[in-house]
């Protein structure tokens, strides 16, 4: 199931980002869902750590 970010108002034009939660974590763009970027729980978090830096 793709959850769109809590910093997407109402007004948002469409400009989402997706995240999912399986076996994997998969990242998207809710106006363009192809491709979609897929990570490890490890290296999400990875991730996540980076952008918040």
């Amino acid at each position: 199931m793709w959850r769109k970010s809590t910093y997407s108002g109402a007004n948002d034009n469409g400009n989402c980002v997706e995240v999912a939660f399986t076996e994997q974590v998969g990242v998207r763009d809710s106006k363009n869902p192809e491709p979609t970027l897929t990570f490890s729980a490890e290296r999400f978090r990875e991730f996540l750590s980076h952008v918040r830096d």
